[in-house]
């Protein structure tokens, strides 16, 4: 493993739209991150142990386990209590951003309120690398 691929950091894309995650995949690769995509919570549950990312962007509206609850497990298992997240969503209601922040995320942002690059920033700047 050369120096360089050993201080890529990871992220876990948690997105049930196939096309937005290829999209934020590609976009985040081309950052440098080392990416891996679960297209639902249950998945992301399983893959998150043997993954151990630096970051999560999770996103709320999804199959088997929803984007709430998939944060909850988080925050409350041991392994991946500290692990940044981010929630990346088209939920914008004050209630939605409260519960997130209840429940222990790192950042919310709103789908439409953002366009990718600024979602790479906040990653970045989340992961300390500005």
């Amino acid at each position: 493993m050369s120096e360089e691929s050993a201080k890529k950091k990871k992220i876990l894309l948690v997105e049930d739209d196939l096309a937005l995650a290829q999209v934020y995949k590609s976009r985040l690769e081309l950052e440098g991150f080392e990416v891996l995509h679960s297209e639902d919570g249950e998945k992301a549950l399983t893959e998150v142990i043997d993954f151990m990312p630096d970051l999560i962007l999770l996103d709320v509206m999804m199959p088997k386990i929803n984007g709430f609850d998939v944060l909850d497990i988080l925050r409350n298992a041991p392994q991946t209590k500290d692990v940044n997240v981010i929630m990346l969503t088209a939920l914008s209601q004050p209630k939605d951003m409260e519960r997130a922040a209840d429940l222990g995320a790192d950042e919310y942002l709103i789908k439409s309120q953002v366009v990718i690059g600024d979602v790479v920033n906040h990653i970045k700047n989340r992961l300390g690398l500005v």
